[in-house]
């Protein structure tokens, strides 16, 4: 069992300001830290695989850098039919991304590992979440980007603003993973790393 160490310094391997925001609301102090990783897929890596590994190799990448520290990275892919969506970056692929997503059923496959070299400790979950897209019009994903702009969301789905209202349903065990960190898994893998949270 590793013992509680308050000294012990907790990194965010990510520049996401989504995931610093939900990290914010577990009121620890925090460091963060760019990961500075190849996020390319490899030849046929399932959206599983490649959130998995990518998430482990932020925090491995950090953890790396900053032995003593308890560092977390996440990754989040979006599942169309097996095939991943990323960040659109752009207008146009957004508007392209939305309109293939109309009236389906995504799978966003969110990742987060914990790593403390020092400690030899290394997890990593992951949290999917199951979102059925309205069959909304051409009208409605303009209206959306030119409000929202979510370029930097994995599917331009930001759920957590306007883009609720793309959607029907969301199915998910861990609420906050489809924001991009899932707060119950990263939770229990900071405990079990010995961070102290109540």
């Amino acid at each position: 069992m590793i013992s509680f160490d308050t000294d012990r310094p907790i990194i965010l391997g990510s520049t996401s300001r989504y995931r610093r925001e939900l990290l914010q609301r577990l009121g620890i102090p925090f460091e963060i830290v760019a990961p500075e990783v190849d996020e390319s897929a490899r030849p046929n890596e399932t959206t599983q695989t490649l959130a998995t590994r990518l998430a482990l190799a932020k925090a491995q990448a950090v953890a790396h850098r900053h032995p003593r520290a308890v560092v977390i990275g996440s990754d989040q892919v979006a599942d169309l039919h097996g095939e991943a969506l990323g960040k659109p970056g752009n207008h146009a692929r957004a508007v392209d991304q939305l309109q293939r997503m109309r009236g389906q059923t995504v799978i966003f496959q969110t990742a987060v590992a914990v790593v403390c070299h020092e400690l030899n400790f290394e997890r990593v979950q992951l949290a999917p979440v199951v979102v059925k897209f309205r069959n909304y019009s051409d009208a409605e994903i303009e209206s959306y980007l030119l409000r929202e702009t979510p370029y930097d969301c994995a599917g331009s789905a930001k759920s957590e603003g306007l883009g609720i209202a793309m959607l029907d349903s969301i199915e998910s065990d861990d609420p906050s993973a489809l924001v991009g960190l899932p707060l119950i898994r990263t939770c229990g893998m900071l405990r079990a790393a010995g961070v102290r949270l109540l």
